[in-house]
């Protein structure tokens, strides 16, 4: 399946959201992300299935002021 990430093309075999972060070494407990615009909060990412196209934001935290 075809996903654009963080404005990247990948090429993966993933069915939800939390498959996808955990192969592209996404972790911890604060981290936002979106699909297609669309917060997806925690609790719902590993229920959530990916489509082929869709794009999906992942955002975590920086330190600095």
């Amino acid at each position: 399946m075809k996903l654009i990430v963080n404005g990247k093309a990948h090429e993966v075999t993933v069915a939800t959201l939390a498959e996808l972060l955990a192969t592209l070494d996404y972790e911890g407990d604060w981290l936002a992300t979106a699909v297609n615009s669309d917060l997806v909060h925690k609790p719902n990412r590993a229920e959530f299935q990916l489509s082929d196209g869709d794009r999906i934001e992942i955002l975590s935290p920086m330190q600095g002021g």
